[in-house]
């Protein structure tokens, strides 16, 4: 597109021109550094909540669902050992036999009776030591479900600074596209003016319209995926309802420390809750495989039973004594054992599974953490000044009428462009960050 010459006969034009674009605040430094404590979304009819990243996990850790619901396994896991800590009750007997109750009348003719009436108690000892082997499960269930409740505070308080990040990104996004809006608008004022004075095409008022209508559709959209965001952290923080409007103040994290692979794969080998759960859930199978051979084992009864017979010839008292044992000539738990054992192969596996996703989710945090970093750095290394010079030239050209609509448009898009890659990459380095505390575990409490 030709570079808009001033004519001599419109210098009067020109120059109302020139007063209304001296109105024209450019965006361009504005959008360089969005102001962290700005809220971003637009006005409704609930006040905006402000929040940092400490202050969100902490309200997730008293009201996040499913942790809460995930926090009852520990109790639940401690009844059972108090079930495997009670002894079997012993059983008491009452009864009465040979009663005269349909009439037959004991006498020295028939001669039934006598009538006898006992009373009996027995009492069940265990062989194969299953309380104890019972104990030794129970207790191990309850180290599993409080490790799994560690990772599942782990896993939640990633997702919480995950979900703080995006909102931060969202709010960013939203600050930019309102900045690059209210451009195309005060270049459509000023376009009017000069079209009115027939120093510019109405073609070009006709593409600073398009421009506008799509910089007011790109904010609309970066509004709808802020309330996203911000229903996703309430869904985290555990709220009844989505919320209207969550700000996460403070900039993005963004340490200056380096991390090694080798730091973070030790770390996580070392720490992780959910390695340890696993490891922890094949020696409670292994205990339930001893469990199960023990029950296997035969249990017998001792009794004692007193009893008075009253017939013809007197009344006697007796004392008997009893000892049971069943014959366990087919059902000797073979089935539970089996079970046990192929259990106890598959959590075996299943810690080895754990083990090795560990090592591939720590090389994988390492490669994006190094990559987010590297990415930010090239912006910060000049990229951002470069496309903000490039927009600050075509502005002044433009102003000055030496640069078409066209030029401007390709420059604001281009600055857009390399302003959102940027924030893309501060906020994915920030994730980077969050994923490798909660792979090493450093967040989950101790």
């Amino acid at each position: 597109m030709p570079l808009l010459r001033p004519r001599p006969a419109r210098r009067r034009a020109r120059a109302a021109a020139c007063v209304a674009a001296a109105t024209l605040v450019w965006p361009s430094d504005q959008a360089a550094a969005v102001p962290a404590a700005a809220p971003a979304l637009a006005p409704g009819p609930d006040a905006v909540e402000r929040m940092d990243v400490d202050a969100a996990v902490a309200e997730a850790l008293r009201h996040n669902l499913q942790l809460l619901a995930q926090t009852y396994e520990v109790p639940l896991a401690r009844a059972e050992v108090v079930t495997a800590r009670l002894r079997l009750n012993p059983t008491l007997s009452l009864g009465a036999d040979h009663l005269d109750l349909l009439g037959t009348h004991y006498d020295n003719v028939n001669h039934a009776g006598p009538q006898e009436f006992f009373v009996r108690t027995d009492v069940m000892l265990r062989g194969g030591r299953k309380r104890q082997r019972r104990i030794e499960v129970a207790e191990t269930g309850v180290v599993v479900a409080e490790q799994q409740l560690r990772d599942a505070v782990r896993r939640l308080v990633r997702d919480v600074q995950c979900a703080c990040v995006d909102v931060q990104y969202a709010a960013a996004a939203v600050e930019l596209a309102a900045i690059n809006r209210e451009l195309y608008a005060r270049v459509i004022a000023l376009n009017e003016i000069r079209v009115g004075t027939g120093d510019l095409a109405r073609v070009d008022l006709t593409r600073a319209q398009i421009a506008e209508l799509q910089a007011r559709n790109e904010l609309r959209q970066a509004q709808g995926a802020q309330k996203i965001a911000a229903n996703n952290l309430a869904l985290l923080l555990g709220r009844t309802r989505p919320a209207a409007a969550i700000f996460v103040t403070g900039e993005m994290r963004a340490d200056a420390a380096a991390y090694s692979l080798t730091d973070i794969r030790a770390q996580a080998l070392r720490q992780r809750p959910d390695l340890q759960a696993a490891r922890s859930e094949l020696r409670f199978t292994e205990f339930d495989v001893r469990r199960q051979i023990a029950e296997g084992k035969v249990d017998f009864s001792l009794g004692v039973e007193a009893r008075r017979q009253q017939g013809l010839a007197g009344t006697g008292n007796s004392l008997g004594f009893f000892f049971v044992v069943p014959l366990r000539l087919f059902d000797r738990n073979q089935g539970q054992i089996e079970r046990a054992r192929q259990q106890a192969g598959q959590a075996e596996q299943r810690a080895l599974a754990v083990e090795q996703s560990i090592r591939i989710e720590a090389e994988n945090a390492h490669v994006d953490y190094e990559v987010a970093r590297d990415l930010l750095r090239s912006f910060e290394g000049g990229m951002l000044a470069k496309a903000e010079q490039v927009l600050a030239t075509a502005e002044y050209a433009y102003e000055r009428g030496e640069a078409g609509l066209i030029e401007l448009i390709d420059a604001q898009r281009a600055f857009n462009e390399t302003r959102l890659t940027y924030n893309e990459a501060r906020a994915s380095f920030a994730k980077s960050l969050y994923v490798i505390d909660a792979v090493t575990a450093r967040e989950s409490p101790q």
